[in-house]
């Protein structure tokens, strides 16, 4: 397994607090991240009944085994066990103490603002960056890369993506829809799993999915936190912070995998990819999904948005950074068109002066500016959110 891109900021994060907390999804390597972070440490996974069974019994005795800490996995499984962890580093105070890890955000966030608050620095792993990844394959194909996804065993042990995601479904979506929900019949989350899929990119419209379904807009509510809590999607918020004109306020829904969406819409090759009427959406969540890791990898909470507003003007991505708003374009063309522009410029003329050039991504292999903004394929980045983020000559307030 190769080292990952976050170990500086993990080993950064131990060295000042006292507990360092990783959530993320299943299989997203938090495991094997700490392991080889902290090879020495004492490691127990709650994951394993015998183990949750000893902590759940004896919870000061089973901590003392940790006698100068140690790694708690998936502590989700048992978050009254926090509440003993704080009594042992309020006594010992010593940084990086025990380093946590977990699935399932409500539950481990409820016992880490009542038991760790102050005391935990919280990071978020999401499955391989572009930058890991090039240490599997040097370069990669745009629409290979959607269809195969960016999970670790996948590229580590060389599985067939497909043979994958069916059994991650079955084994972890399934088992953790059931425990948040306690559903009996799981073939209508399933069919909603497969529509949340074809609508990837678009606004979320919860009257649309319960007509679909046949359930409440309450109930879709609910399975879409279930979803975000469980790390299969997230959301993309609209910005509207001092804009002048009406914006549209729906929210929109990306998966943290795109190999998860790609096999909901059974989409199994990249040649499929390519021609599938949803490519421009999956082009899309590939490339947010590669902004947000590239910000996550380094300790920090993305301010990211997107921008629609009444009377059709829209920006795919606005990145608030550094007091300035940068916005992005992206664009599953492999051609640049002046066209990709237009939504810049148009954004420019609300914001006035916080608005840095901005950028537009697409899938071309020639990196060039118009005017003040820059265009290139965001795969050819190694650090995709500071160079988004950087006033350079290309992106400079306009």
């Amino acid at each position: 397994m190769i080292k990952r891109d976050m170990a500086q900021e993990l080993t950064q994060c131990a060295s000042e607090y006292p507990v360092v907390t990783i959530l993320g999804p299943r299989q997203s390597g938090k495991t094997t991240l700490v392991r080889m972070t902290f090879p020495h440490r004492t490691y127990f996974s709650l994951e394993d009944p015998d183990i949750r069974l000893a902590a759940e019994a004896d919870p000061r005795g089973f901590l003392s085994q940790m006698k100068d800490g140690g790694i708690l996995d998936e502590v989700q499984r048992f978050p009254d066990l926090l509440s003993y962890v704080q009594g042992i580093v309020d006594k010992t105070g010593r940084p990086g103490e025990f380093v946590l890890t977990g699935s399932h955000q409500p539950r481990l966030h409820e016992a880490i603002s009542q038991s760790l608050a102050g005391r935990s620095a919280m990071l978020s792993l999401w499955p391989f960056a572009i930058s890991e990844l090039r240490h599997y394959k040097k370069s990669w194909d745009t629409y290979e890369l959607i269809v195969k996804g960016s999970f670790p065993r996948i590229h580590d042990s060389k599985l067939t993506p497909r043979r994958f995601y069916n059994g991650y479904i079955q084994t972890y979506v399934e088992r953790d829809v059931r425990a948040l929900l306690q559903l009996r019949d799981l073939s209508q989350f399933q069919q909603f799993l497969i529509l949340l899929a074809g609508r990837v990119g678009q606004l979320v419209n919860l009257t649309s999915l319960s007509n679909d379904l046949g359930v409440s807009s309450k109930t879709i509510r609910n399975w879409l936190s279930v979803l975000k809590a469980s790390y299969i999607i997230f959301e993309l918020r609209p910005f509207f912070e001092n804009i002048r004109k009406r914006v549209v306020k729906s929210p929109k829904v990306y998966f943290t995998d795109t190999g998860l969406a790609a096999f909901l819409l059974g989409i199994h090759s990249k040649d499929q990819a390519r021609r599938d009427p949803l490519r421009g959406g999956l082009y899309e969540n590939l490339v947010i999904s590669e902004i947000m890791k590239s910000a996550l990898n380094k300790g920090i909470r993305p301010e990211i948005y997107f921008f629609r507003d009444s009377n059709g003007n829209e920006v795919d991505l606005l990145i608030r950074e550094k007091g300035k708003i940068f916005p992005v374009e992206i664009k599953s063309a492999a051609t640049f068109s002046s066209d990709f522009v237009k939504g810049l410029k148009r954004f420019h003329a609300l914001a006035e002066d916080r608005a840095a050039a901005g950028t537009v991504l697409y899938d071309g292999q020639q990196e060039f500016a118009v005017g003040k903004v820059r265009v290139f394929n965001p795969l050819s980045k190694t650090d995709l959110w500071e160079t988004l983020t950087s006033l350079g000559p290309g992106n400079e307030i306009a």
